[in-house]
């Protein structure tokens, strides 16, 4: 589990079949307090939004945070982060 901030959207002309109907977001991780990387996860929420600090579960964990079907992300949204740290 790590944590971000969500500071965009990603529009996909087109995606796989399972990923239909989830929210795509670009999320900069932080780490030790300052940002790191960029990554693009997919929302299991369906409510962050920008600017929105979040935590995330990455690897095959991520497609399980969606129990309807299988879906090819490696990183999800699992929450919020009330306050922040920064």
């Amino acid at each position: 589990m790590y944590t971000g901030r969500v500071i965009g959207t990603v529009v996909a002309t087109k995606k796989y079949e399972t990923l239909e109907g989830i929210k795509l977001l670009l999320v900069e991780t932080i780490e030790n307090g300052k940002p790191a990387k960029t990554i693009v996860a997919a929302d299991a929420t369906r409510q962050a939004g920008p600017n929105d600090l979040v935590y995330l579960i990455g690897s095959k964990e991520a497609s399980l945070m969606f129990r309807k079907k299988l879906v090819p992300v490696d990183a999800a949204i699992a929450g919020f982060i009330d306050e922040d740290p920064m």
